[in-house]
């Protein structure tokens, strides 16, 4: 439920998009679209295309708060969610800890399972590896990624021995730190997350190995299932574990939660996204139309988080119906 009636009270908004990070090109596309929806709901909205002296711009531009469109190192890792909080702007989304951890897949896998949380088996590649001994102790197939890089900037689908080696190269490239991670085969989920509210799951499917960065912003053959095809009370329980999830790591005010199921339907945590996407082949867009938001209510519910200061956890809180939008109570911390 919108806080907010009049758009005058949110006063003068930045959108923070583009940054220094590989992801530059996305947040791009993300921050002109979450532009455009709110000047057309009458807010006044500017586009920052934010550099190293994002901090004077932002004051000189006399700003009342901030939606933050940045993707990846320095917009969405904690970095300009504290240079924020030093000035006293508020801002959407996650806070500073909230950000960092959900950008560090290595910690936030650390904390889910110390939570309890399935996530797969992984090790930690810093330095020289023998690809022989991981394959020993994780199997095939592994995924071997970037450990504070998103999008899937990086990324390897790796089926045997022998390409290992090229693919924590190719991670290595973009950061010094590799997760290296048993593969789930099955179906991939998403769950997004606006306030304490989830809402309806999309199942992914590409005929690509696995959904990569091509498969996420270019391909037309990605094929988005919203309603994800689970039975009701299936999904009930995956949205209040994506939610705990979501809890764990201290992120906040709206993101979303990536994972698989095996073959047995049970689920296994991937990673955590605390500004993911806002572009035409985005994920929270889609999930917020089934809800029954247009774009510009989801925009709108986001800039809302602005006005809290970033509290980790939510209280028991009903999903959004996939069919209706009504509350559905939950029962969090179901395993």
């Amino acid at each position: 439920m919108s806080t907010i009636k009049n758009a005058s009270e949110f006063g003068r908004v930045a959108v923070l998009m583009g940054g220094w990070s590989a992801e530059r090109a996305v947040s791009l596309q993300s921050g002109a679209s979450v532009l455009a929806a709110l000047r057309g709901v009458g807010v006044d909205a500017q586009g920052v295309d934010a550099d190293r002296d994002v901090v004077q711009v932002l004051r000189q531009g006399r700003y009342d708060r901030v939606f933050i469109a940045l993707h990846g190192r320095g917009g969405e890792d904690g970095v300009i969610q504290g240079a924020l909080d030093l000035i006293g702007l508020p801002y959407t989304g996650s806070g500073v800890l909230g950000s960092a951890l959900g950008m560090d897949k290595v910690r936030t896998k650390r904390i889910w399972r110390g939570a309890g949380l399935p996530t797969p088996a992984f090790m930690v590649v810093e330095g020289a590896a023998d690809p022989a001994a991981l394959v020993e102790q994780l199997g095939l197939p592994l995924m071997v990624k970037p450990a504070h890089e998103g999008s899937s900037l990086g990324m390897s689908k790796v089926t045997a021995v022998a390409a290992l080696a090229a693919a924590l190269d190719k991670a290595r490239a973009l950061d010094n730190v590799v997760l290296v991670e048993r593969c789930i085969e099955g179906p991939e989920y998403t769950a997004s997350i606006v306030g304490c509210d989830v809402l309806p799951l999309i199942r992914v499917e590409t005929p690509r190995g696995f959904y990569d960065y091509e498969a996420k912003y270019a391909a037309n053959d990605t094929r988005y299932h919203c309603p994800c095809g689970l039975a009701v009370e299936v999904e009930a329980r995956l949205r209040a574990l994506s939610l705990q999830a979501f809890d764990g790591v201290g992120a906040s005010g709206w993101g979303r939660v990536d994972f698989m199921c095996d073959d047995d339907g049970d689920p296994w945590f991937i990673e955590v996204n605390t500004v993911p996407g806002m572009t035409d082949h985005s994920l929270v867009p889609m999930a917020a139309r089934q809800a029954g938001m247009t774009f510009e209510d989801l925009v709108w519910r986001i800039l809302e988080t602005s006005l809290d200061s970033h509290p980790s956890g939510c209280a028991p809180r009903a999903a959004l119906s996939p069919l209706t939008g009504e509350g559905e109570l939950q029962e969090r911390g179901l395993t």
